[in-house]
């Protein structure tokens, strides 16, 4: 029995077909429109820190990036709403809430890596010489091959 996939379908289909789906896009799309908005009268340094999370019954929810961010936006919190209650989309805007949200995403651990010295090399290699199991002998040859020639 073999699995078959089923037929791929347009994303127009799937939007009519699914009135859940819809109502998600349409606030996507809503979201990227009011993030644009935010973003003109945001300064240019902060753009990329403060992320429109929701707007509803008056109340606009932005997201930053570290606590940097939302000190510096409570200080032109107010210049802020100003400017946005006079744009149609923000009409009803009676406050500004920021909130603290790390972006969330792979962080790289940047960790000290040890050094093996030749010398200690050496003492592996002898050591895995006088092992008779051929799995920890392999085990510390691989470890004695991560030395770094010393310069």
């Amino acid at each position: 029995m073999t699995f078959r996939p089923l037929p791929a379908k347009a994303s127009a289909a799937l939007l009519h077909a699914s009135r859940p789906l819809q109502a998600l896009f349409d606030q996507a799309q809503r979201i990227a429109r009011l993030q644009a908005l935010v973003d003109v009268q945001l300064e240019e340094a902060a753009r990329e820190h403060c992320r429109v999370a929701s707007w509803r019954d008056g109340c606009l929810l932005l997201l930053t990036s570290n606590g940097h961010w939302a000190t510096r936006l409570h200080y032109q919190q107010r210049r802020l709403q100003r400017q946005l209650q006079v744009l149609p989309e923000f009409a009803g805007l009676l406050k500004i809430q920021i909130k603290v949200r790390p972006p969330t995403g792979q962080v790289d651990y940047v960790g000290r890596r040890a050094e093996l010295s030749s010398a200690a090399a050496d003492s592996l290699t002898s050591a895995a010489e006088g092992i008779s199991d051929p799995k920890l002998r392999a085990a510390l040859e691989r470890l004695a091959n991560h030395a770094k020639p010393r310069e």
